[in-house]
């Protein structure tokens, strides 16, 4: 463990957690998480930001390649978040693969409930293949409720038989049941996520609907002819088993699925680039699997 992740995860404990805990409400979680990301969250270099018609955010830095795109959904539990949120992340993954991301602005739960989300993913998608993308140019990618989204989005693609090219995850939120057993085993041990919160957080999102319903819990979801998957987590946070089984329910259909745990790190660690050296290094991991997927003449 590095000294920059042992003193983060202090920090977390002693300010952040209980932070969350006293969150009043998705608009006051939406303003705390947008002043974070202006203050903590680096961004690359030569970091370019166009916003288009539809939502889209396209960002990159460096040479990318004009004819492959990632599709990235953003996290924040349903009730926070925006791609400008994300720009650092974004723009390192896009440096260090050489493929601009694509990130859609969806409707959080504030604006309107399940399944508005999925549906703008869906749209994103779709938007893609009308901008001229084949969906083996595309590789899908996602952090927490946005990973659970973007497996949601895959189940989809898989049943309409329009696969992407590669997948990965950051920490995915894929149960909204809230089956796993590391929600209880990992409460005390996760450095940044209130698990007395997420009930509360399902609720704002799902009201009244199936939480097993595919479209919000992938885990329940089927994926035939899924493409190659890249799953990072950490072994100390509350949604350690939300990724592990996902990983095995993936592998049920055949998928490849490629697992990267953690020791000690925070849910979605990868956002702290530029301050962690483990947030480089799995994100070094991503690109080169990006890479690879595209190199890949089997496929």
């Amino acid at each position: 463990m590095s000294w920059q992740l042992r003193l983060l995860n202090t920090q977390m404990r002693l300010f952040a957690k209980p932070r969350l805990r006293r969150t009043l409400g998705p608009e006051e979680a939406d303003r705390d998480f947008a002043r974070t990301a202006r203050w903590l969250f680096r961004a690359p270099p030569y970091l370019r930001h166009l916003k288009r018609p539809g939502g889209l955010h396209w960002i990159s830095a460096g040479t990318c390649d004009p004819g492959r795109v990632i599709l990235y959904l953003h996290g924040g539990a349903y009730i926070s978040g925006h791609p400008r949120t994300h720009l650092g992340l974004l723009g390192r993954l896009s440096q260090l693969s050489g493929i601009e991301v694509c990130a859609p602005r969806y409707r959080l739960a504030q604006q309107a409930r399940f399944p508005a989300a999925f549906d703008d993913a869906v749209a994103a998608f779709q938007r893609l293949e009308t901008l001229g993308y084949h969906p083996r140019d595309i590789v899908l990618g996602g952090d927490s409720a946005g990973g659970g989204l973007m497996l949601a989005l895959l189940a989809w693609c898989c049943a309409r038989g329009t696969v992407p090219r590669a997948v990965f995850a950051f920490s995915p939120w894929t149960d909204l049941a809230g089956t796993g057993d590391s929600l209880k085993s990992n409460q005390s041990r996760d450095a940044l996520l209130p698990v007395e919160r997420m009930a509360e957080l399902v609720e704002i999102y799902m009201q009244d609907a199936d939480r097993c319903d595919p479209r919000a819990s992938p885990l329940y979801a089927d994926f035939p002819g899924a493409p190659p998957v890249l799953i990072q987590l950490s072994d100390t946070e509350v949604l350690r088993d939300d990724g592990l089984r996902m990983a095995e329910r993936l592998r049920s259909f055949g998928a490849n699925v490629t697992v990267e745990r953690e020791a000690d790190c925070p849910h979605v660690w990868q956002i702290f680039d530029g301050w962690l050296p483990e947030a480089r290094v799995s994100l070094c991991h991503v690109a080169r699997f990006i890479q690879v997927s595209f190199t890949d003449i089997s496929r």
